[in-house]
This record gives C-alpha cells, sequence and structure tokens, in this order.
C-alpha cells in the first residue's frame, strides 16, 4: 500500500527526472516519425530479419506501454503522491529505461546496430533487475492497489516487452552483419532464441508473479507466429508453443503460487 511519507527535495528531484524520462520515451518516436528523420522501425527491422521476424501488428503494443508510462510518471510525480518503497527503488531505474527506449530510436533512425543491441539490453537490464530487488514488495500489494496499476504493471509491461524485443533486435542485428554462427542453422538459432525467451521470462514471472510482465512477451511470440508461418513453420510453431506456455504459465504461476499472489485478499 502507498505510503503517506511526502517526498524530500531530492526525491521530488528524482520524480521530475522520472517524468522527463517518460516525455522523452513518448516524444522521441513521434518526431521521428512525423519528421521522417532516418530510418523508421520497420526499415530499421528489415536489415537483418530473415532469421526472426515479428509481424508489424505486434508493435502496436507500444501504445498500450507508452500509456502506461505516461501514467506511472505522472502519478509518481504528483505532489500529493507518497513517497514509498517502490517509488524510490524503481524512480531512477525507471528513469534510465525510459531514456534508454527513447534514445534506442535514435540509434535505430541512423542505423547504428551494434549501438541499438547495446541499448536496448541496457534499457532491460536497468529494468528487470530492480524489478526483481523488489518482487516481495510487489507480491504484497493487493490487487487494485495504486501501486500495482500504476507502477507494477506499467514497468513490468515494459520488461515483458524488452525480454522478447532484445533478443529479436540481436538475432536480427547478428543477422545483418552476416554474423551468424555456423554451428547451427538460422531456423535453429531463431528456435533457441525463442526457448530462451520463454525460459528468462517464466523464471521472472516466477518471481514477480503478475500477469503484467509475461503478457507482453507471449504478445510477441505470437508476432513471430504469424510472420514465420508460412516459411518457417518450425520457427511460426515454437513461437506458438512459447507464447502458450507463458500464458498457462504466468497464469498458474502468479494465481496458484502462495503467499503473493495477485488476487484481492
Amino acid at each position: 500500500m502507498s505510503s503517506i511519507i511526502r517526498p524530500t527535495p531530492r526525491q521530488r528531484t528524482r520524480r521530475l527526472v522520472v517524468l522527463a524520462a517518460a516525455l522523452f520515451a513518448i516524444v522521441v518516436p513521434l518526431v521521428q516519425n512525423l519528421a521522417g528523420l532516418g530510418l523508421n522501425q520497420a526499415e530499421f527491422a528489415a536489415d537483418g530479419n530473415t532469421t526472426l521476424r515479428v509481424a508489424g501488428y505486434a508493435f502496436s503494443i507500444w501504445g498500450l506501454i507508452y500509456v502506461g508510462i505516461l501514467a506511472y510518471a505522472i502519478r509518481q510525480a504528483l505532489p500529493q503522491t507518497g513517497e514509498s518503497p517502490l517509488l524510490n527503488r524503481m524512480g531512477l531505474p525507471s528513469a534510465v529505461a525510459f531514456f534508454g527506449i527513447g534514445f534506442w530510436i535514435i540509434v535505430a533512425a541512423m542505423n547504428l546496430k551494434a549501438a541499438s543491441v547495446g541499448v536496448i539490453f541496457a534499457s532491460l537490464i536497468a529494468l528487470l533487475l530492480p524489478l526483481l530487488a523488489v518482487s516481495g514488495h510487489i507480491r504484497a500489494l493487493r490487487l487494485m492497489d495504486r501501486e500495482r496499476i500504476l507502477l507494477v504493471w506499467p514497468l513490468a509491461a515494459l520488461a515483458g516487452w524488452l525480454t522478447v524485443a532484445a533478443p529479436l533486435n540481436l538475432i536480427t542485428t547478428v543477422t545483418a552483419f552476416d554474423a551468424l554462427p555456423a554451428a547451427l542453422s538460422p531456423s535453429l538459432w531463431a528456435i533457441v532464441a525463442i526457448v530462451a525467451v520463454v525460459v528468462v521470462a517464466l523464471a521472472v514471472t516466477a518471481v514477480l508473479r503478475t500477469m503484467a510482465y509475461p503478457l507482453p512477451t507471449a504478445w510477441g511470440l505470437l508476432g513471430a507466429f504469424v510472420a514465420e508461418q508460412a516459411d518457417k513453420p518450425a520457427v511460426a510453431f515454437t513461437a506458438l508453443a512459447g507464447a502458450i506456455i507463458l500464458l498457462v504459465g504466468g497464469l498458474l504461476l502468479t494465481f496458484r503460487l502462495r503467499p503473493g499472489v495477485e488476487r484481492a485478499r
């Protein structure tokens, strides 16, 4: 439950940094798309997507992610929002992640492939590790607690999407550089990447126990199924199986494990 402790001046500054980072993350892609500066995201991903692709519609999830980011950033910046352990611990990590996803748009527009991999993985790690560190606080929240709705869900959803987007970025970049190791075929490398995403996502869900995290990851895998089913059925159906496993496993891990289930108490 949210604390009623008023933030200190230093904490208020941190909150403004988070708000600025969220606005940066949202405004950069708008400016880039409207002005047509450099490559758009689809053009950037097209170079190297022969190993593993995700259907374009899957990226529409960014609309929901941006709404969640903005809701979280505005709420934590309001004077009447009390300081809490979760706000305190997740403030700077969320700012790093927000600046990271905005900066990724810039490096992608400039077609800086290697830099894009570093930026997206840094954003994922900056957000995911602190979320895992505060998992006890997350599991203790009630279902309708404001911090679950306006902090955990937005940040966990972003982390869940980055969990599938970062490996996809990596494998497309390696493919574009013609550096995919010859030990396995491209299709097998795609399957390895999908399996790795599912394993990591299930492990994280077991700790966080919130459906906000595995849902975006499963959505991305469904996008891979749609994109690859005609040309690479083995890859496509591995992605579909992974999405189903994440959805079913996420529900079981979230609602059946005790203590700390995501339900009203």
